[in-house]
């Protein structure tokens, strides 16, 4: 635009010299003062070309600089880029980038109880998921539990952070690595409203793969990482597989870091019913042993393809149910040396199954939820134990205190919550063993403030 208003008024004005020469060549005709005009006039006409041939090759230099420095810009912005990547480094994206990659947030993939998660394509082609987190105070926490968490760590068995984008007053969110077949609960759990989620039922093999590969994970971050990782939310649901399926630990929003001279953190409770290991209801702070008891119950679920957790119906009748608790069934099977029929029975239609690694994937389990902590082994013996690479003893018949706390009938449910005119009564907790008498303790607001997702 400036050029061109250049380009007009020298036109303009070597147009107005002519007439200027033309005039005075009329009216003085050829006198002295005419060609002092006329050298005048042709003066600045030269002049005037000259300042426009030299602008124009000032313009064809600034033009050529600008493109080298933008192709530079470009090519160091790939190269910053892809160190980025290399070094593990997360990307600070713009929102409207998010925006883009998510198509305005069309697929939801998940949610879960403050998240929701989204499948996008980056502008490199990139498959991605977009985890956005609501909420101020929550939301915030989480956001830096899951950065601090896993930023700086790389593992073929962890979730890759590609990046995270934080909107003044509204979500944060983080984007990771797209991983296609979903998370493992679709995998080891009967069909059920999956709308549309991959999933199935994992051989044995797989899921005894599966398996090693959660304890390497769980190991490197207990173990090799300059701060330990303490993930807090071991489940199905926090598992994926990917292409090849391969287990990856993922969603690291309860996580904390744990100096290499702590013994323990003691953090409110939030977690998933059915996973938290004793000492946290108990509030004697929790460590690394608390996700291996968390790993345990995985595992348990792994084998028997149901919840360690779940209502069952009592005979025909849909109006009667109780709570199962499977941990204590597989215990009482392994009691009575029919430790096979605690395999999910899908598995055992199909054949194939190796027993003696049935038995090796049952004790390791059991080891890892003993109600004492200091039994429990660590993530590095777990690998080792699976693996066949160490020799696992029997474990000895666990005594946890909350192992049958849900198992009541819904009669026994109402005096336990309430005797009708609102007081609250303790509860009883269920042993296994004949060691120790029931023990007393009021539970029903510990296990309230769970949130099972």
């Amino acid at each position: 635009m400036e050029s061109k208003k250049v380009n007009l008024i020298a036109a303009l004005s070597i147009f107005s010299l002519v007439i200027l020469i033309v005039v005075t060549r009329v009216t003085l005709k050829l006198s002295k003062t005419f060609y002092f005009v006329l050298g005048a006039d042709v003066s600045v006409i030269v002049a005037i070309f000259a300042f426009l041939l030299i602008r124009r090759r000032y313009n064809l230099r600034r033009k050529l600089l600008e493109s080298r420095w933008i192709s530079e810009g470009k090519e160091l912005k790939i190269e910053y880029s892809f160190l980025r990547k290399v070094a593990g480094v997360p990307t600070k994206f713009r929102y409207r980038e998010i925006e883009e990659a998510t198509d305005n947030f069309q697929a939801l993939v998940g949610r879960g109880a403050s998240a929701s998660v989204f499948k996008g394509i980056l502008t490199d082609g990139t498959q991605v998921a977009v985890k956005r987190i609501d909420g101020q105070e929550r939301g915030e926490k989480e956001f830096r539990s899951e950065v601090s968490a896993i930023a700086g760590v790389q593992h073929v068995n962890l979730v890759r952070l590609l990046g995270y984008c934080c909107v003044t007053g509204g979500p944060r969110f983080l984007v990771y690595d797209f991983i296609p077949n979903g998370s493992l609960d679709c995998w080891i759990f009967p069909k059920k409203n999956r709308r549309n989620r991959p999933g199935g039922c994992l051989s044995w093999d797989l899921r005894y793969k599966i398996a090693i590969d959660i304890a390497r994970a769980l190991s490197y971050l207990h173990h090799d990482c300059r701060s330990r990782v303490l993930h807090l939310d071991v489940k199905p649901e926090n598992i994926l597989l990917d292409e090849n399926y391969r287990g990856i630990v993922a969603d690291f929003g309860l996580s904390r870091l744990m100096g290499k001279d702590e013994s323990r953190i003691v953090t409110t409770i939030r977690g998933t019913r059915g996973y938290l290991a004793p000492e946290w209801l108990l509030e004697h702070g929790v460590t690394e042993k608390s996700d291996i008891y968390s790993y345990g119950m995985v595992l348990l679920e792994m084998i028997g393809g149901t919840r360690n957790v779940c209502l069952i119906e009592i005979g025909n009748n849909r109006s009667r149910r109780r709570w199962q608790y499977f941990p204590k069934i597989v215990c009482e099977k392994l009691r009575e040396g029919r430790l096979m029929e605690v395999v999910d029975h899908r598995l055992l239609r199909s054949g194939g199954i190796d027993e003696q690694e049935v038995r090796r994937m049952v004790y390791v389990a059991l080891w890892c939820i003993q109600e004492r902590a200091r039994l429990r082994p660590s993530m590095q013996r777990v690998v080792e134990m699976l693996e066949g690479r160490a020799a696992i003893e029997e474990p000895p018949e666990t005594q946890m205190i909350v192992v049958d706390l849900l198992a009541v009938d819904e009669e026994q449910e109402q005096e336990i919550n309430g005797d009708g005119n609102g007081r609250t009564r303790p509860v009883i907790i269920e042993q296994v063993g004949d060691q120790n008498p029931p023990t007393t303790s009021a539970y029903s607001f510990t296990m309230s403030v769970l949130s099972p997702r």
